[in-house]
C-alpha cells in the first residue's frame, strides 16, 4: 500500500476504501501540478517540492500502517499490490521526466525571447545617430555576449554569430552610405567590441572595422582640407597616420595635401584671392601638424601661394573699397616679404588706401604703377604746429613724408588759423619739399599728439590740383576751437 500511495494519487488508500485520505493525496498532487504547469524556466520553488515529497512519504508510511490493520478484499494479494505499486511509480517518474523536458523548452524559449529583444534593440538603435544609440548598442552586445558565451549550446546561443554579423552591419551603416565623417565614431567603437565579447564568436568580424575606418578617416579628413568651417582635418588625418601608418590610405595623405595646396595656389589668381590665401594658411598649418615627416615637409609648398595670395588679396580689398583691410594686408605684405619686388607697389597702394579711409575719392582707382615723365612742380609744405606731422599723398605719384614739430609754435583758434599760420615774419618753419608731376592729388595730414595736443592722432584729408608752370606752398597747423584739427594753408605762384 505504501508503494501504491507513492504514485501521488493515494491508490493504496483507494484500495483500502480510505476515501478521505485518497482525496487528500489527489489534492496535494493537483496543487503541485497547478504550481508547476506550465513549466517555468526557473522551475518549481524548492520549498514546494520538499513539502510534496514530505506529504508523499507520509502517505506511504501511513498507508503501510493502515494496511496492517485491514484486510484487502477481492483477488488482491500482497505481492500483487507490491507489483502494481512498483509499476505505478512510473507515473511520478514519468511526470518528472516530462516536467524536465517542458522546463528545458521554457528555458530555450526564454533565451530566444532574450535574443529577440537584443535584435529589436539593434533595429531601434540603427535609426538614431550613433552618439544617441551607443547605449542601445552596448546593451544589445551584452545580450549577445551572455547568450553566446554562457548559453552557447542553446538554440539562441547558436544564432549569436549571425546576429553579430547583423549587428556590425547596423553599426557601420554610415560607412556603406559613404557618410565617411559620420562613420568614424561607430567604426572606432566596433574596433573595441572584441574586448567585450569572445573573439571566437566574432570570427572575421573582429578585423572588419580596420579598412573601413582607415578609408573614412582619409575621405573625411581630405574633404575638410582648407575648410574654415571644419578645422579638424589634422585630427582625422593625424589619427589615420598614427593608427594605420602602413595603410594605402595613409600613403595618399601627402599627395592629397600637395594637390590641395597646388589647387589653392592657382586660386589666388581667381575671384576670391583672400579666401584662397586663408585656405593656404590652414593647409600649411595642417601639414605641419600631421605626425608624418614626409607630409609635414610639404607645408613649404604653400609659401609661394601665400605670398602671391596676400598681395592679390590686398588689391582685391582695395578694389572692393575695404580700405582699412587693404592697408593692413599690403603693409603686412611689404613688411613680411622684403625681397619681393612688389613691396614698393604694395606700400604705395597701402598709402592710397589709408588716405581713402578718410577721403574715399582717393580710392576710386589703384595708384599708377609707373612713374610719369615730364616736368615736376615744387610743393613746399611748412609746419606751424608744436608737434610733427606725417603727410601721405597719392595721385600721379604716391608716397609719404613727414615734418618735425615747430619749436615755439602754438595752436590757433578756428578762425585765425587760415589767416595767421606760417606767416610770422622772420620765423623759420620746419618744412618739406615735394616735386610732383601735374595732376589731381589727395593728401592726408596726420598730426601726432604731443605736448600741446594730447595723445592720439588727428587727421585731415584734402585734395589739390598740381598744374604745370607753378610753384606751390602749403602750411599745416593745429586748431583748438571749436575742435582739434589740422588745416592746410595753400598758395600757388608762377614758377
Amino acid at each position: 500500500m505504501a508503494l501504491l500511495n507513492l504514485s501521488g494519487f493515494g491508490l493504496g488508500y483507494a484500495l483500502m476504501r480510505c476515501w478521505f485520505r485518497t482525496l487528500l493525496c489527489c489534492a496535494a498532487t493537483g496543487a503541485l501540478l497547478l504550481v508547476a504547469l506550465p513549466a517555468d524556466p526557473g522551475g518549481v520553488a524548492p520549498g514546494i517540492v520538499v513539502a510534496y515529497l514530505a506529504v508523499s512519504a507520509l502517505a506511504a508510511v501511513d498507508g503501510a500502517r493502515v494496511a496492517r490493520r485491514r484486510t484487502v478484499g477481492g483477488s488482491w494479494r500482497p505481492m500483487v499490490a507490491a507489483g502494481a505499486g512498483l509499476v505505478l511509480l512510473a507515473v511520478p517518474a514519468g511526470g518528472v521526466v516530462f516536467y524536465g523536458s517542458e522546463r528545458a523548452d521554457a528555458v530555450e524559449q526564454m533565451l530566444l525571447d532574450r535574443l529577440d529583444r537584443g535584435d529589436r534593440t539593434v533595429a531601434a538603435a540603427s535609426g538614431k545617430p550613433f552618439a544617441a544609440a551607443r547605449g542601445d548598442y552596448r546593451s544589445a552586445l551584452a545580450v549577445y555576449r551572455e547568450l553566446g558565451e554562457e548559453h552557447a549550446g542553446s538554440r539562441a546561443g547558436k544564432l549569436v554569430p549571425k546576429r553579430l554579423d547583423a549587428y556590425y552591419r547596423a553599426v557601420s551603416a554610415p560607412y556603406r552610405r559613404q557618410k565617411h565623417c559620420e562613420a568614424i565614431e561607430p567604426l572606432t567603437y566596433l574596433r573595441t567590441v572584441p574586448e567585450a565579447i569572445d573573439p571566437k564568436l566574432l570570427g572575421e568580424l573582429a578585423r572588419y572595422p580596420d579598412t573601413p575606418l582607415a578609408v573614412s578617416l582619409y575621405e573625411c579628413g581630405v574633404s575638410k582640407l582648407g575648410d574654415a568651417a571644419a578645422g579638424t582635418e589634422s585630427r582625422e588625418l593625424g589619427e589615420l597616420l598614427r593608427t594605420f601608418p602602413g595603410s594605402a590610405q595613409a600613403g595618399k595623405v601627402g599627395p592629397a595635401v600637395s594637390g590641395k595646396i597646388s589647387e589653392q595656389s592657382r586660386a589666388v589668381r581667381g575671384s576670391d584671392p583672400c579666401g584662397a590665401t586663408d585656405r593656404l594658411h590652414r593647409l600649411r598649418a595642417t601639414a605641419l601638424a600631421l605626425p608624418d615627416a614626409s607630409v609635414s615637409a610639404r607645408a613649404g609648398n604653400a609659401d609661394g601661394g601665400i605670398e602671391n595670395g596676400v598681395y592679390a588679396c590686398g588689391l582685391a580689398e582695395f578694389k572692393a573699397k575695404r580700405f582699412d583691410e587693404a592697408r593692413r594686408t599690403l603693409t603686412e605684405f611689404a613688411a613680411t616679404y622684403k625681397k619681393d619686388k612688389r613691396g614698393a607697389r604694395a606700400r604705395d597702394i597701402a598709402v592710397a588706401a589709408e588716405i581713402a579711409g578718410t577721403r574715399p575719392a582717393a580710392g576710386r582707382h589703384l595708384p599708377p604703377s609707373g612713374r610719369p615723365g615730364g616736368a615736376r612742380m615744387e610743393l613746399v609744405i611748412s609746419n606751424d604746429a608744436p608737434d610733427g606731422v606725417e603727410i601721405l599723398y597719392t595721385g600721379p605719384v604716391t608716397g609719404r613724408t613727414g615734418i618735425g614739430g615747430c619749436a615755439g609754435c602754438r595752436s590757433y583758434s578756428w578762425v585765425s588759423g587760415s589767416l595767421s599760420a606760417c606767416k610770422a615774419k622772420g620765423k623759420s618753419y620746419p618744412h618739406v619739399t615735394l616735386w610732383l608731376p601735374a595732376g589731381e592729388y589727395h593728401f592726408l595730414y596726420k598730426h601726432r599728439g604731443g605736448s600741446s595736443s594730447g595723445a592720439g592722432v588727428t587727421s585731415y584729408a584734402d585734395g589739390s590740383k598740381i598744374q604745370p608752370g607753378y610753384r606751390y606752398t602749403g602750411c599745416t597747423y593745429m586748431t583748438s576751437s571749436p575742435s582739434l584739427g589740422i588745416g592746410p594753408a595753400d598758395s600757388a605762384s608762377n614758377a
